[in-house]
């Protein structure tokens, strides 16, 4: 009998027959299991005490159905792609900055950092792409336009560090604005991207309605347009550059409970910065630049915000992480 279906039995004999024995209880892709919090807290009401490890690839079910019945009794994990806070425990400076190019190329997976050919690596990510990427939105979200989907996608991906109009996406790809969004918070959810909306306090020419959108894992972005050159065959490596910084702040503030805000700032006439952090009731502005030019605080910002501006060079990198 399978596990899915010995939790959906849903009977307390079912339950104590299969379970009793173990002090902890690892159910895997628990996504897949109907009504699978209702399911976890019979467990937890029969078994108060033993250890329940529950994992799924998206946050779908996970957060939605299998968190709301256990709350107060449940603590929730993200475990994303390896992150530079964890590789420093183990790696001297010089390994790592001898290994941006490949973090860039082909991101931060642990298969990835385990392959040793470039050929591996490539095969592991369009594997990815191809298998597994879109998985848990087909087969829960009953999306049947795949390749709406896929041209969506691959739009997100020419425009990190841009401001996305979903508007454009809409019209390019045919689709209604309203079901772009769906899309994109469905790519959210399954860990795909990430979306850093615009820094406003309501200053009449800022920016506020609109939203960056970041891939999770620089790789997976290059698997979506199929590009893995090396870096200076490419015209993408300040936008890449700005995807892995962004990505690598964001994973040190979620393992360290910082848990700060992220945003850009933009205003209509052009000022911008390309990150604002926002922590313990301080901002923290940052421009991210793969090159060593010297970047000017914007005055308005100066002016309303008070603060300096740092900027995140290759060299900087590690004094930031």
């Amino acid at each position: 009998m399978e596990l899915a279906g010995i939790l959906s039995d849903r009977r307390i004999e079912t339950y104590k027959l299969f379970f009793a024995p173990y002090e902890t209880i690892f159910i895997d892709e628990a996504q897949y299991i109907p009504d699978g919090g209702l399911c976890l807290k019979m467990l937890v009401d029969l078994f108060p005490d033993k250890h329940f490890l529950i994992t799924g690839s998206s946050s779908f079910h996970i957060a939605q159905s299998a968190s709301y019945p256990l709350t107060g009794r449940s603590v929730t994990r993200i475990l994303y792609p390896l992150a530079l806070v964890e590789l420093r425990e183990t790696l001297e400076p010089f390994e790592i900055y001898s290994q941006i190019e490949s973090y860039l190329i082909y991101g931060m997976y642990p298969e990835i950092l385990t392959q040793n050919g470039v050929q591996g690596k490539i095969e592991y990510l369009i594997n990815l792409r191809n298998s597994y990427l879109l998985k848990d939105i087909f087969s829960l979200e009953q999306v049947r336009n795949s390749q709406k989907l896929q041209d969506i996608l691959r739009l997100l991906a020419l425009q990190i560090g841009n401001q996305v109009s979903l508007h454009e996406i809409a019209n390019h790809v045919g689709i209604s604005k309203n079901t772009v969004e769906r899309y994109l918070d469905l790519f959210e959810k399954a860990f795909i991207i990430k979306k850093v909306p615009a820094f406003s306090r309501n200053l009449r020419n800022e920016v506020s309605k609109s939203a960056k959108y970041y891939f999770w894992d620089t790789g997976v972005r290059n698997a979506v347009i199929n590009n893995f050159n090396r870096l200076e065959l490419r015209n993408d490596v300040g936008a890449l550059w700005e995807n892995f910084v962004v990505m690598e702040l964001i994973k040190k503030s979620e393992y360290t409970e910082q848990y700060a805000q992220f945003y850009f700032w933009r205003t209509y006439d052009r000022k911008e910065l390309d990150l604002v952090v926002e922590y313990g009731g301080k901002l923290t502005a940052y421009e991210i630049k793969w090159g060593k030019q010297t970047v000017k605080s914007p005055l308005l910002w100066q002016e309303t915000y008070g603060g300096t501006v740092e900027v995140i060079t290759r060299e900087r990198l590690l004094e930031v992480l």
